[in-house]
């Protein structure tokens, strides 16, 4: 293999016979490697059905720690697959495609965020799970959209806070915890760009459905939304919810797993801004296909590594997250 094309182009560019029974070949290559394949939610379907583990990030990671597995393959984002090294170091760690970057992660550069928070002496430094190794590192503690909201309310109210990289949880959880935390100015660019307009003009089609929606959002769709979460949050709602139908306004990939759990609901994508388009959805997730992992397995490449020291900083707040749920019984 050669390690300096596939560090230019980002994953492994080998032709595969078409003939080839790529789900076969797959579960034959993680069994004789030993390796996990976890995939998150809004990956394309055919992904999430050959892995072993579906989920949120931290989870998939948390999932993959507790296994015996010598490989552990990421279909997901960068950020996602550094996550999986920080807690699982003395694992390989493969991910199909170095491309898949992110647009929440990569809006919160180390340096400047470094910079930022300097300006803000005394203050504790919260951040979304979703950022880098180098982020991680330079906070006190993580959160994910499912306990950000009880982790920013155990800390006294006169303690000041950064919350970081996504302005839109952070006022979010402003809105729903009466803080006044100094917010970071990055979003992901998928739940920016959801339509409001669009969304109300669906429900006029669908005046019973409800409207799920994450809270990445904008603040517009939130006010609208029957039900605000985590991606977990709202597959688990849409399954025990009464409602038969429901606006989805979260990265359409979720609504595979909202299918299987609920076949007898519909499930709408909500669109974004540009209306030609029907859905909205991660360029980023979608660059992981059955070609990359296969090749990915077979070759054990690229792999995500990091300097030790990186990843011992970037671990000790997650572990705080982890220690403060526990305290809280989350």
């Amino acid at each position: 293999m050669n390690i300096d094309k596939i560090k230019e182009i980002g994953f492994v560019d080998e032709p595969i016979d078409k003939f080839l029974d790529l789900k076969v070949e797959i579960l034959r290559l993680k069994k004789e490697k030993n390796a996990v394949i976890l995939a998150h939610f809004y990956v394309v379907p055919e992904l999430q059905d050959i892995a072993d583990f579906v989920g949120d990030s931290l989870k998939l990671s948390q999932e993959a720690a507790k296994t015996k597995a010598d490989v552990i393959v990421f279909i997901g984002v960068h950020f996602m697959a550094e996550t999986a090294k920080i807690l699982s170091p003395h694992k390989k760690v493969l991910l199909p495609d170095l491309n898949a970057g992110c647009s929440l992660a990569e809006s919160a550069p180390a340096d400047k965020f470094a910079e930022f928070i300097s300006h803000y002496p005394n203050h504790v430094v919260i951040n979304y799970v979703n950022t880098t190794a180098a982020i991680k590192a330079l906070s006190d503690v993580v959160v994910t959209s499912t306990n950000a909201k009880q982790i920013v309310e155990s800390f006294p109210e006169n303690q000041p806070i950064i919350f970081g990289p996504d302005k839109n949880l952070g006022n979010y959880i402003n809105s729903v915890t009466g803080r006044k935390m100094v917010l970071w100015d990055g979003a992901c660019h998928v739940h920016e760009e959801f339509s409001v307009e669009e969304i109300l003009r669906i429900k006029q089609d669908y005046p019973d459905a409800k409207v799920l929606a994450h809270p990445e959002c904008e603040k517009p769709v939130l006010i609208v939304a029957d039900h605000v979460g985590s991606t977990s949050a709202l597959l688990k709602y849409s399954a025990k919810d009464d409602a038969k139908t429901y606006i989805v306004a979260t990265e359409s990939g979720i609504i595979h797993q909202m299918k299987k759990l609920s076949p007898d609901k519909e499930f709408i994508p909500a669109p974004p801004k540009d209306s030609t388009c029907a859905c909205n959805d991660c360029n980023f997730m979608k660059l992981n296909s059955l070609e990359k992992l296969y090749n990915c397995l077979k070759y054990e490449m690229p792999e995500v590594t990091l300097d030790e020291s990186l990843r011992i900083k970037a671990e000790k707040p997650i572990r705080k997250m982890l220690e403060i749920s526990e305290k809280l019984g989350l």
